[in-house]
């Protein structure tokens, strides 16, 4: 039986006595990350309010998806590859872990939806819907995500952009109400 005038010595332990018992306590070590580190890639699809009847022009697309990318830039994330059809866009990217999904796909419409309207008077009553479909995208999916992207008008010459946007919510497992998604 130890004295309670002894103490032993232990570099990762240190005791307490209370009259009747000696308890032992671990110390406990901390290790903080220094760093907050994230890779997300998601894909956008958002779609011309329908309402607008104004739908982008071919000849104002790259310059758009250009604006978009800057758009993204500025928000701290990296564009990937933008590219749609007259009553659509998808945005592939890499977003920043310091800003939400909803508050940077309402950056990237607000901004661009206000460039458009500066563009041309053509653009005067453009507005983007109200929703849009945001998407995790694994990085062993990166190609194929890029390539679908990439050849969207390809795609479109055989699907509308209503089966296109259901056939990705059925595949993501996305509860949705038809009756708003169009709005």
């Amino acid at each position: 039986m130890q004295n309670k005038n002894q103490r032993p010595v232990r570099t990762d332990h240190f005791y307490l006595y209370d009259e009747t018992y000696w308890y032992i306590y671990i110390k406990t070590q901390y290790i903080y990350m220094s760093q907050s580190l994230s890779k997300l890639y998601i894909h956008i699809i958002f779609h011309v309010k329908d309402q607008s009847n104004t739908y982008i022009r071919n000849s104002d697309k790259d310059i758009l998806y250009s604006y978009i990318g800057s758009i993204i830039k500025d928000n701290d994330s990296i564009p990937l590859i933008i590219n749609g059809v007259e009553d659509h866009i998808h945005v592939f990217c890499i977003m920043s872990k310091n800003i939400a999904l909803a508050a940077f796909i309402k950056e990237i419409k607000r901004h661009s939806s206000r460039w458009l309207k500066n563009l041309d008077n053509y653009y005067k009553a453009f507005k983007w819907q109200g929703g849009y479909g945001g998407f995790s995208v694994s990085p062993s999916l990166y190609d194929k995500t890029f390539s679908y992207i990439k050849h969207q008008q390809k795609h479109h010459t055989t699907m509308s952009f209503k089966d296109e946007y259901l056939l990705f919510l059925k595949e993501y497992g996305v509860e949705y109400n038809e009756e708003y998604l169009w709005m």
